[in-house]
């Protein structure tokens, strides 16, 4: 990583946004107020008068079973659109809803109490993020609260909330189902990724990891001058995401314009990272996405980020040149180099991988 400047960033811990609604609704500070020429290049694109305009969805399931028609519906998600949504996962509705009201309650807690778990930027765990920013950049509307579930021996027990008594277990419990999801969608990413058995992905991986982002988007008097979250690609193989409520706050980069993404009750919402880009040699896309706020409703989103053991040096696969008759298009880098120079910079678009082109 030598060869690439580092540029100065400035730390601050940040107040929390969701305390500050509280204490004075109608109140944006300066530095989460987004530009009016910002503004005005905003296309978002109404998906109830086209319904080709919305995220492809896939029946686990099915793709599971090896069903051809499911798994080229797979290939075309990955490629056309570098996000689909999942339902027939497997996942039990009650582990769903444990997982949405434990950490909903936790968001409730007074902020004296949630500020016994304080972020440790040096782990990467806990509530409130120490977010590296540059100078007059904007900053989300959002609090968070982020964990490291796999490998185990990683997490860090004393970030981890003792209030609500159900937290911790809904943690543990969902982690579990959606790294067994994890794994089917790496099967099936394999086979249609020409590798030679469906543990192929898994196993290149050498030990899966898996961290957790839950953010908290209050609501604002006038949405459309902040982001919840910024535009940004995911530095993982995939994500997981789960949305809490009907409420659409997640938005995706597509022919030039902002696609919300309708929850689809019970379902997941699987994205591209920039490791599966780089592994299939760039055709299968890791998609700018970003959130945005509400004037009446709250939301919450649980985002499960499943990568390699840093470790692992990624590259495109050699499958993949073979099919695609084209050289790499990506230089080859040590997964953990990757990850510390992503965390290291402001959300900013797709800049990170664009460092690792050829």
């Amino acid at each position: 990583m030598g060869s690439i400047e580092k540029p100065i960033r400035v730390s601050e811990e940040r107040e929390c946004v969701q305390e500050m609604v509280n204490m004075n609704p109608s109140f944006i500070p300066q530095k989460y107020l987004r530009s009016e020429e910002e503004r005005a290049k905003d296309n978002i694109v109404d998906i109830s008068l086209n319904s080709s305009s919305q995220i492809p969805i896939l029946d686990l399931a099915l793709l599971f079973n090896g069903d051809k028609g499911e798994l080229e519906k797979l290939d075309k998600a990955c490629e056309e659109w570098g996000f689909f949504q999942i339902i027939n996962h497997g996942i039990p509705a009650e582990v769903l809803e444990n997982m949405k009201n434990g950490v909903a309650e936790f968001f409730k807690l007074p902020l004296e109490e949630k500020r016994k778990y304080p972020y440790d930027p040096f782990t990467r765990q806990g509530y409130g993020l120490y977010y590296p920013h540059t100078e007059g950049q904007k900053l989300d509307w959002s609090d968070s609260i982020m964990y490291i579930l796999y490998p185990s021996h990683l997490r860090k027990p004393e970030r981890w909330p003792a209030k609500p008594p159900s937290f911790k277990d809904a943690v543990e419990t969902y982690s579990a189902e959606v790294r067994k999801v994890a794994g089917k969608l790496y099967g099936c990413l394999s086979l249609i990724m020409g590798m030679e058995k469906e543990e192929g992905l898994l196993e290149l991986q050498k030990e899966l990891q898996m961290s957790m982002r839950v953010n908290y988007y209050p609501t604002c008097s006038s949405p459309d001058k902040v982001l919840g979250l910024s535009p940004h690609s995911d530095s993982s193989s995939i994500t997981i995401l789960m949305q809490n409520n009907d409420t659409v706050g997640l938005q995706i980069r597509h022919d030039g314009g902002w696609v919300p993404v309708k929850p689809v009750p019970n379902s997941l919402v699987v994205n591209v990272g920039d490791v599966l880009e780089i592994w299939s040699n760039g055709k299968y896309k890791s998609i700018e996405h970003r959130a945005v706020t509400s004037e009446t409703n709250t939301r919450i989103s649980f985002g499960a980020f499943v990568m390699p053991n840093i470790d692992v040096e990624i590259e495109p696969l050699q499958e993949m040149l073979s099919m695609q008759q084209k050289p790499a298009k990506y230089k080859k880098v040590k997964f953990g180099d990757y990850l510390t120079y992503a965390l290291r910079q402001k959300m900013d678009g797709k800049a990170n991988i664009e460092e690792y082109k050829t």
